[in-house]
């Protein structure tokens, strides 16, 4: 199965932010959220729920936010509303299993782009 790599934007090149609303069209997945925000409550916290085509469901990711999934069945395919335009420089990735965050993924992905198998660690200090 695939993982997507947990992918913040980068505030300093995108002062708005960007929310993501994201649901699945076709299959199932893992999906999960890593809150990103200095001075947060939550900082470095994650939250996950199982997303199904058939259950219509969603899950919204605020401003500073990361976000990864695992798809768990072949075939799926994932839709992404955003409160920005995406703009490619701005995107950064972090490891999908960065022990900072401790996510207990259900399993190990099978498949993996090079883009997320090459992410490096989050730093403290760059998400300031």
């Amino acid at each position: 199965m695939l993982v997507g790599g947990l992918g913040p934007r980068l505030a300093e090149e995108t002062p708005a932010g960007e929310a993501k609303l994201v649901r699945v069209t076709r299959g199932h997945v893992f999906d999960v959220a890593v809150d990103l925000r200095p001075g947060s409550p939550t900082y470095l916290r994650w939250a996950w729920v199982e997303l199904r085509a058939g259950k219509h469901n969603a899950l919204y990711i605020p401003e500073g936010g990361a976000h990864g999934f695992l798809t768990l069945e072949d075939d799926c395919e994932i839709f992404y509303e955003m409160s920005e335009v995406h703009v490619p420089s701005s995107a950064r990735t972090v490891r999908w299993n960065d022990p900072a965050f401790g996510i207990d993924w259900p399993f190990e992905p099978i498949i993996m782009n090079e883009r997320d198998a090459g992410c490096p660690d989050f730093s403290r200090e760059d998400n300031t």
